[in-house]
């Protein structure tokens, strides 16, 4: 097999906790016209960051993210004058430290290393935008609404607010523990430093966002706290330490698991955790550093990739979830009865109807999902009030996969979305606009009827039979509810399957003609066990082919293919989840 080439993209710093991510290059610098800032609740409220020592950048040695929430910069000066002497590169070192939470937490320490005093200053500028996290992604960055920014000396307290039509975030920075006040002007604060040979000067600069009027606390974390001693992090390391533990004869394994499993830690909303009652679980974010929101399909598929680790996030999510399924219709939010919501945002153009994201329902699988997350976490935890909880949930989903699910009532599940502007129009795991393509890389016509979402409704109404039959006494709905998924299954298998690739067809058209593409997808069948056995090693072999292949990943969508683009966001690029997924469904079929 030919060496793999693994590109790597910009280095980034990012560090997040709960809402609030922090990306900046490894200098620690933001830049408005990149993908950087300080983000908080889907609102950038610090878009420029800059650093001055003795009036040049300083010289970065290294830096790194410590933990999800910290990160570490060290630098020593650029030769820089002063009205005594020059001072060369390298006689000061400068320690910077930045915690995110709550607000973030930044600690400034200098040191003169050289053998004279010196005297110079420490310079920081901070721009915020208050830009949509949607612009930032899109790189249409429109100012709607009007920013001032007033100085408070004698607190050391810089405030920059932004308001539009109700809409209102502010920043506030605030300077503490140097020996004498910053001056402010001009965007910059500036501190003056006189330091003997060996004397260090610390301060701290303070980031504190303040929502529709509401303003964070000073962070939670001490000076210099970069791994954890908070109630915060407490909270973290007992819930990974209360997890299941997984130990294996290779160390490097047992270490992977173990950094998995605080990773997926760090991912915790605790911004939601007032909406679950105490004992109720939590709700993960669905990714960093775009993505920590609330995602129907997202904490779906965590909810059942985690069962064997804990249930609190199946707990959290299906109680979250539930809470907001949709309960009428709303097309341009391609909101129905019974949907289970994919995506909620919190910023300037959600609030304003700008995009549909209030929440947003345009998602396929995340209302099944929801009734096969249900009936699998029962089998885990065996409580039946937990089940009588979400029962009228799945129940709602149910009548949800048969009416608007099958908008045609063909007996096949398939998407259209319904918005007039804003709408996404794939609306399976693969999402984006370019996703779904037929044989020549065209879009598939409209409406879909993706290979797995009649997998996942298959396994998902034998899982709930099952509920019926074992929990509630309900043989007959227990029957009515494996027939549907015989019948499924046996379309599937009729109108699906690929003769000549042996493997099936990603979907099915809005002409209901099959979409002859070999994709990644049809390995989500096999996780759904929704195929016939010899079929099922079929399609591992096909998935295991080299234009699928890559050497460290099943590709979404095969090499060969005209629209094939391994850096595109879902047309051949690989995807840790779906590899996961297609992984399980090959042990499922005892392809190990």
């Amino acid at each position: 097999m030919a060496p793999v080439d693994v590109p790597v993209g910009p280095p980034v710093i990012s560090i997040f906790t709960d809402d609030e991510v922090l990306v900046s290059d490894p200098a620690g610098r933001l830049s408005g016209t990149e993908e950087q800032g300080y983000f908080v609740a889907d609102t950038r409220l610090v878009s420029g960051y800059r650093l001055r020592l003795g009036g040049v950048a300083p010289v970065l040695v290294n830096s790194s993210e410590v933990e999800h929430y910290s990160a570490r910069f060290e630098f020593v000066n650029g030769r820089f004058p002063t009205m005594a002497e020059t001072v060369e590169e390298g006689q000061v070192h400068l320690r910077l430290d930045r915690t995110v939470g709550g607000g973030v937490h930044e600690d400034y320490w200098v040191v003169n290393h050289s053998r004279f005093p010196l005297r110079f200053d420490l310079r920081v500028s901070m721009e915020s935008d208050f830009a949509d996290i949607f612009d930032v992604k899109q790189g249409t960055l429109i100012h709607r609404g009007r920013t001032q920014e007033t100085w408070d000396e004698s607190n050391c307290t810089r405030t920059t607010t932004y308001e539009n039509r109700g809409f209102a975030r502010a920043l506030r920075v605030v300077t503490k523990g140097a020996e004498t006040p910053p001056e402010y002007a001009n965007g910059w604060f500036r501190f003056g430093i006189v330091l003997w040979p060996g004397e260090s000067w610390q301060t701290c600069i303070f980031w504190l966002p303040s929502l529709d009027g509401r303003t964070h606390r000073f962070p939670v974390r001490a000076c210099h706290d970069l791994m954890g001693e908070s109630e915060r992090d407490r909270a973290r390391l007992a819930w990974a330490a209360s997890s299941t533990r997984f130990t294996t004869d290779n160390s490097e394994v047992t270490a992977i698991a173990a950094r998995a499993i605080s990773d997926l830690a760090g991912l915790r909303l605790a911004s939601r955790d007032g909406t679950n009652p105490e004992g109720m679980g939590w709700v993960p974010a669905a990714g960093v550093p775009w993505f920590l929101s609330l995602f129907g399909r997202d904490s779906l598929t965590v909810s059942l990739q985690t069962l064997a680790l804990s249930l609190d996030i199946t707990t959290g999510t299906l109680k979250a979830l539930g809470d907001g399924q949709a309960d009428g219709y709303d097309d341009a939010r391609d909101m129905q009865p019974g949907k289970i919501l994919h995506e909620v945002r919190h910023g300037e153009l959600a609030q304003l109807g700008l995009v549909p994201h209030t929440p947003y329902y345009g998602t396929h699988e995340a209302t099944v999902l929801y009734v096969w997350t249900a009936a699998q976490a029962w089998r885990w935890h065996g409580q039946r009030s937990q089940l009588d909880r979400v029962r009228p949930h799945v129940e709602r989903c149910l009548a949800w996969i048969e009416r608007d699910g099958d908008p045609d009532g063909d007996g096949l599940q398939e998407y259209a979305t319904r918005a007039a502007e804003g709408g996404y129009y794939n609306q399976g795991w693969k999402d984006s606009g370019d996703a779904i393509v037929t044989s020549t890389g065209d879009l598939a016509g409209l409406p879909i009827a993706l290979c797995e979402h009649q997998a996942y409704v298959i396994a998902a109404k034998r899982a709930w039979a099952t509920v019926l039959a074992d929990a509630y006494g309900d043989a007959a709905g227990a029957r009515r509810l494996r027939a549907e998924a015989s019948d499924l299954a046996g379309l599937l298998e009729e109108r699906f399957w690929w003769e000549e690739e042996g493997t099936y067809y990603l979907g099915l058209d809005g002409d209901k003609r099959p979409i002859e593409s070999v994709t990644s997808n049809p390995g989500h069948l096999l996780w759904a066990h929704a195929v016939e056995p010899d079929r099922a090693v079929s399609v591992v072999r096909r998935l295991l082919q080299d234009d699928m292949w890559s050497g460290w990943g099943i590709r979404t969508l095969s090499s060969r293919h005209p629209a094939y683009n391994p850096f595109s966001y879902q047309l051949g690029s690989v995807w840790p989840h779906d590899n996961a997924v297609c992984v399980d469904g090959f042990r499922q079929y005892g392809a190990d």
